[in-house]
């Protein structure tokens, strides 16, 4: 199944924040919207990094208190490890596992379409196995 399948429809605000966002607002918007990354973007909504739970520990482990005053552009991951909505479910959780990461930003031609987690695809792959295995209950039955 490719990404395209799994975003289809969903209707939701991806939250994101730009290059010149104070840590300690990001911070706050993270736990506001109980999420665990969020993608940053410059002007023109280009996706230039992400900015992550690791971010925010890896930075306070660095800077201390003073880490809250800083730009999202000295600390978030940089550059960006995407996928294209026409990227298999296998493809990115392959990508997800070898980086050590659990959220992508979905890019086509250039521009941020959706931003998925682990625990999307993880979810895909459950409901396919489970349909998968219901298929072949009912065949098992009608023979």
């Amino acid at each position: 199944m490719s990404i395209a399948k799994i975003i289809a429809g969903r209707e939701f605000e991806i939250v994101s924040c730009k290059a010149a966002t104070k840590v300690r607002e990001a911070v706050g918007l993270l736990t506001e919207r109980r999420i665990g990354a969020m993608p940053v973007t410059d002007d023109e909504g280009r996706v230039i990094g992400v900015f992550s739970e690791r971010d925010v520990i890896r930075c306070l482990n660095v800077h201390g208190g003073a880490a809250l005053d800083l730009d999202m552009e000295q600390v978030m991951t940089s550059p960006a490890v995407t996928v294209s909505s026409d990227t298999s479910e296998n493809q990115a959780l392959a990508l997800m596992t070898r980086r050590r990461i659990r959220h992508l930003p979905v890019v086509d031609d250039g521009k941020m379409v959706d931003f998925v987690s682990i625990g999307d695809l993880v979810k895909s792959r459950i409901d396919s196995i489970e349909s998968e295995a219901q298929a072949m209950r009912e065949y098992i039955h009608s023979v």
